[in-house]
């Protein structure tokens, strides 16, 4: 069972940047597609960017070229450097499979955007 456990959320202001970070248990990581996903308040989860297992990389369009994603397998880690901060992308973050989910998914990590 892999457990995943996302940090480095918080509130920023307008056009801030994070990064935010997954630790996943488990020797299987290195080889799968990773993914981060959002939920914001009333709508469902939605993919923001996704990473295969040799680092080619995929972004949502509402995304695309103020985040990016990266992986260091060596560590079982996965990570989203997000730029430009807007309100919309307040939301709580997930890191998971893509584009088949692993069956239990992390708390999740609060970003909060205020203008």
């Amino acid at each position: 069972q892999v457990q995943l456990v996302e940090s480095g959320g918080a509130l920023v202001q307008v056009g801030g940047s994070l990064r935010l970070s997954c630790a996943a248990s488990g020797s299987i990581f290195s080889i799968n597609t990773m993914g981060w996903y959002r939920q914001a308040p009333g709508k469902q989860r939605e993919l923001v960017a996704f990473i295969t297992s040799n680092g080619w990389t995929n972004y949502a369009e509402s995304v695309k070229g103020r985040f990016t994603i990266s992986r260091d397998n060596t560590k079982n880690a996965l990570y989203l450097h997000m730029n430009s901060l807007k309100p919309e992308d307040t939301a709580v973050y997930y890191c998971n499979k893509y584009p088949e989910h692993f069956a239990s998914w992390g708390q999740g990590t609060q970003v909060t955007v205020s203008s």
